[in-house]
């Protein structure tokens, strides 16, 4: 609603736009000895003058019959910034915008850092037995989730290099150090790595088309091919530790390497298999050069970790189990999108457990 102040001389009409009617005298909107309310150029009888209010039009604190200022913004209870009437631009005024919070919920603002830590928080509760409380669970989480896979890959590699460090000191046997060190991954990580590639085995193995081949997968039992591909997988490791000139860190990088796959198998144009579940959620996440960016952090970390204790023939080794065990896993991750049509939880686990076994078959070899 516009209020009008009429002229007080012979002729004067309520006038809206230059501010002055018949008599030339200046009328203003919403003037103070004005006591009838104007809708739309009519009369409202008995209407009350206007108030003001703290989000409203701001008055000219100023001389008397200025009217109001235009264009000023005028800061009200809300997060945001209004501004009062239109007015025309000047020069190096700059456009009202809303405030930027400080990061609160529900305020607008963006808490630094705050995906990273939550793509830590849900990389380590998938793959690890680690609680780190409820992670948040979409799409962008699961991206970061991906990418971070291989500092996750420290927690169980770090449990077994423990393991592998305490067994001379405690006397225990080189084979049954390797062994102990095999069980402390598999726990760390609730065998659910070694679970997948049972269940992708009995699935490619079984020779059915696609959605019979994931009904198998799906089952709770295991069959044949499940079991010696565990067996030998197991036994495979084992071995390998056993016979690694160093193998606290053979299990160290093999650890970081076998998760390394989880960003190449997650990257734009690999399918899901079917909807739902951890295939579905994290399934096209990854771009191919944030992958690429992932392998070269881990490839100059599993450097870094070999010059430090084999010198350069250790770093290139170590650099070289990396790649093998890229290699072996993305060969395995094309049959199984052939097969299936996609990729699904099971598929990430049996990749993860075919690159760290290869990584540890290329570190057992003397350099």
């Amino acid at each position: 609603m516009v209020a009008h102040r009429r002229d007080d001389r012979p002729g004067g009409r309520a006038g809206v736009g230059d501010g002055r009617g018949a008599g030339g005298r200046h009328r203003h909107l919403a003037g103070r000895r004005d006591g009838r309310v104007r809708r739309l150029g009519r009369p409202v009888a008995g209407a009350a003058p206007p108030r003001r209010t703290g989000g409203g039009v701001a008055r000219d604190g100023g001389a008397r019959g200025r009217g109001q200022r235009r264009g000023r913004a005028v800061p009200g209870a809300d997060d945001g910034v209004r501004t009062g009437l239109p007015g025309h631009a000047r020069a190096g005024q700059p456009a009202a915008r809303g405030r930027v919070g400080g990061g609160g919920p529900g305020r607008g603002g963006t808490r630094h850092g705050a995906p990273v830590i939550e793509g830590l928080r849900l990389a380590v509760t998938l793959l690890t037995v680690v609680p780190l409380g409820r992670a948040r669970v979409d799409r962008g989480t699961a991206r970061a989730a991906m990418l971070l896979a291989p500092a996750a890959g420290l927690l169980p590699g770090g449990a077994a290099a423990l393991i592998l460090l305490a067994g001379g000191p405690l006397g225990l046997p080189v084979l049954l150090t390797a062994v102990l060190a095999v069980a402390v991954t598999a726990a760390a990580t609730r065998a659910l790595h070694l679970d997948g590639l049972a269940d992708l085995a009995d699935g490619l193995g079984s020779g059915r088309p696609a959605t019979d081949a994931l009904a198998i997968m799906k089952r709770s039992d295991i069959g044949p091919f499940g079991v010696v591909t565990l067996l030998l997988t197991v036994l495979a490791q084992v071995a390998a530790l056993a016979a690694a000139p160093h193998p606290a860190v053979a299990v160290l990088v093999a650890s970081v390497a076998g998760r390394a796959v989880l960003p190449w198998a997650c990257r734009s144009g690999v399918p899901s298999a079917r909807p739902g579940g951890l295939g579905g959620l994290v399934a096209g996440t990854v771009g191919t050069r944030a992958a690429l960016a992932v392998t070269a952090v881990v490839l100059a970390a599993a450097g870094g970790a070999g010059a430090a204790t084999g010198g350069p023939g250790g770093a290139v080794q170590a650099a070289v189990a990396v790649l093998v065990a890229l290699a072996a896993a993305l060969v395995m991750l094309r049959h199984a999108v052939r097969r299936l049509g996609g990729v699904t939880g099971d598929v990430l686990g049996a990749l993860v457990e075919i690159a760290v076994t290869a990584a540890l078959v290329v570190l057992a070899a003397r350099p």
